[in-house]
């Protein structure tokens, strides 16, 4: 394939493409940029956002919303914010 849009490469090694949600099926391409967080406390470790919020796996510091990757992290931010909002 010659796209040259998107040529980020998923772990099968195809190309992955804009997500497409046609008929109010799932998105199977995974979530869209937009919806993409990094976790605050596990530093790399990425986060859908609609997915955090729905487990509520965030919290509200300063004005800002930081999406967490799992449960473990809520204390850990609750416990000294401002050292994961400044890495």
């Amino acid at each position: 394939m010659n796209d040259t849009t998107d040529q980020t490469s998923s772990c099968c090694g195809h190309t992955s493409h804009s997500p497409v949600e046609s008929e109010g099926r799932p998105n199977l391409m995974g979530p869209a940029e937009d919806d993409m967080a990094t976790c605050p406390v596990m530093e790399g470790r990425p986060v859908v956002k609609s997915t955090a919020e729905a487990a509520g796996l965030f919290r509200d510091y300063e004005g800002t919303r930081y999406w967490l990757c799992c449960a473990g992290c809520g204390p850990l931010f609750d416990a000294d914010p401002q050292k994961y909002v400044a890495a």
